[in-house]
């Protein structure tokens, strides 16, 4: 992985990170048998989140975990598509599916598997699952992966702040949840610490994600609209599917985007837009799918409890791949400091 006080992760097959686990820790005695009936997996399950596959960003990065450990363990690995308005019982359904057939981990990427994880982990106790972006279930045989996303939206609040020259820029978030607003929490403090008189308009798409706030590009593409009309010269999105119109709508008028989750910029369904996408605010779940599989398959025991990513261990940060973004001493120095803050503490990111 390369890195250069950021990382670039999370769009393409990544070597995996470390990461903080704590709460249970490794495996119990329990989870660290836990494997398929036979004591053999015969691979990974991913569930894909609304959007599914093909989304440029969140859901993306987990199959290039998949897919590296597929490669690398030698095994084979399914990945199932979300339904329109499908409930909990349907997700729930998904994964005992994935963990009868035999798959091992079984993992359910967002936030909204996770009443099915809790019920699917509880029938199959000898089976591992995983979430991204959830840390509420306490399971021997459950991993909550989880992130800071606050920390690098925060740096891509520095980012807006030193690039604007309108003084005014966006936030467009997918859906008004807690997670979009730990996003949103973190750009507008990096923002305002850094330059003041900057105007930072926010927007959610939706109330609910069965709504579509993180799978409607239209919907993405008119709110980003709205905010450069009315000046923004600089947009992040965190909406998932939804944030490939908030980037072509930044394109069309000729402004930056920041992207998020995976390396937005090196996205190939995203090419003609790159020249507008400055930078991204990752995550790497391309990572945390890596790594968990890794735990079952080759090391034979199965991480479990809270894994949290940040800055600190490499799990978060901004994509460099933009050189504009990259080759800006001014930014980059402001970006190493704010950087530095957030790993002493002497900066502290808002949640909220």
């Amino acid at each position: 992985m390369r890195r250069v006080s950021r990382i670039a992760v999370a769009g393409v097959a990544t070597a995996a990170l470390a990461v903080t686990v704590s709460a249970c820790g490794s495996s119990s005695s329990e989870s660290s048998s836990s494997s398929s009936s036979s004591g053999t997996s015969k691979g990974i399950g991913l569930a894909y989140d609304v959007g599914g596959k093909g989304d440029q960003s969140f859901n993306d990065a987990a199959y290039a975990g998949l897919v590296k450990a597929e490669k690398e363990f030698g095994v084979s690995g399914r990945d199932v598509e979300p339904q329109d308005n499908e409930s909990d019982a349907d997700k729930t359904q998904r994964l005992e599916t994935l963990a009868r057939s035999g798959y091992n981990p079984v993992i359910g990427v967002g936030f909204a598997y996770a009443p099915a994880v809790k019920e699917a982990a509880a029938k199959f106790p000898k089976i591992t699952f995983g979430i991204i972006d959830d840390e509420q279930i306490k399971a021997s045989n459950v991993a909550d992966m989880v992130f800071h996303e606050e920390q690098s939206s925060y740096l891509a609040g520095v980012t807006a702040a030193l690039t604007t020259k309108s003084n005014t820029v966006g936030f467009v978030g997918g859906v008004d949840v807690p997670l979009i607003h730990k996003f949103a929490a973190g750009f507008e403090q990096g923002v305002k610490d850094t330059k003041k008189g900057v105007t930072v308009k926010t927007q959610y798409l939706t109330q609910t994600a069965a709504q579509g706030g993180f799978s409607s590009p239209d919907k993405g593409e008119a709110a980003a609209d709205g905010q450069i009309e009315a000046g923004a010269d600089v947009v992040f999105a965190a909406a998932g599917l939804s944030g490939q119109g908030v980037i072509k709508s930044a394109a069309a008028h000729k402004v930056w985007a920041i992207g998020v989750d995976s390396d937005q910029y090196n996205q190939a369904a995203l090419a003609k837009y790159k020249p507008y996408i400055l930078t991204s605010a990752l995550k790497n779940v391309a990572g945390a799918v890596y790594d968990l599989s890794k735990s079952v398959i080759k090391d034979k025991k199965p991480l479990s409890g809270e894994i949290r990513g940040s800055l600190s261990n490499g799990a978060v940060g901004l994509a460099d791949s933009n050189p504009t973004f990259k080759n800006n001493a001014t930014l980059q120095a402001a970006l190493a400091k704010a950087e530095a803050g957030i790993k002493d503490g002497s900066i502290k990111v808002k949640t909220s």
